[in-house]
């Protein structure tokens, strides 16, 4: 299989089947994988998530856990695999805000700050010279949130999609196991 670098971003609500695609684009993609978990291991119910994840891969995949820096991980990934999935964007972007090192301040001020780390972790994507496929919740389907916290997660977790959708070379959305190739489908003014 040929050593592509290409940037992908999977978008999908909770139980899409937006995990599993992505796996098999990588798969598809290199012989040997790379996993970036993003995961912290707190509770019961994310370690039965993560229990559930790791028995949908084979022995094909290389596993990398960065719940916090992850650009730092991409050298030795591009090294020892030939696609990359990082599974998953959510899971890390509320690591960066409400983890060890959050920023502090407003909204505003707050996605300034995280707009920067993605900036530093999709250069570190682009640089390790392989497909790189990102999986993200799409939050911003649902209600309102009734709470200022809710608010300002789903705002800058759809800025950061937006960011990441404009660096990447592909985006599906997948919506009952099916995913639509939607950049290639999306209207851009000339």
């Amino acid at each position: 299989m040929s050593k592509e670098n290409k940037l992908v971003l999977v978008l999908g609500g909770a139980r899409s089947g937006k995990s599993e695609f992505a796996e098999k684009f990588v798969l598809h993609a290199g012989n040997l994988c790379g996993y970036i978990a993003t995961a912290e291991i707190l509770d019961e119910e994310m370690a039965e998530r993560v229990k559930l994840h790791k028995a949908r891969r084979e022995k094909r995949w290389i596993t990398f856990e960065a719940p916090y820096e992850a650009e730092k991980i991409f050298p030795e990934a591009g090294e020892r695999t030939d696609a990359i999935l990082f599974d998953d964007i959510t899971l890390y972007l509320s690591n960066m805000l409400y983890g060890k090192d959050a920023p502090r301040g407003t909204t505003a001020e707050k996605a300034a700050v995280i707009r920067q780390r993605m900036k530093a972790l999709l250069d570190a994507a682009k640089a390790c010279g392989r497909t790189v496929v990102f999986v993200s919740n799409e939050v911003g389907n649902g209600i309102v949130p009734d709470n200022a916290m809710a608010r300002e997660y789903r705002d800058i977790s759809g800025w950061v999609n937006q960011q990441i959708g404009e660096a990447a070379d592909q985006v599906f959305y997948v919506v009952a196991g099916q995913a639509v190739d939607i950049k290639r489908l999306a209207f851009r003014f000339e």
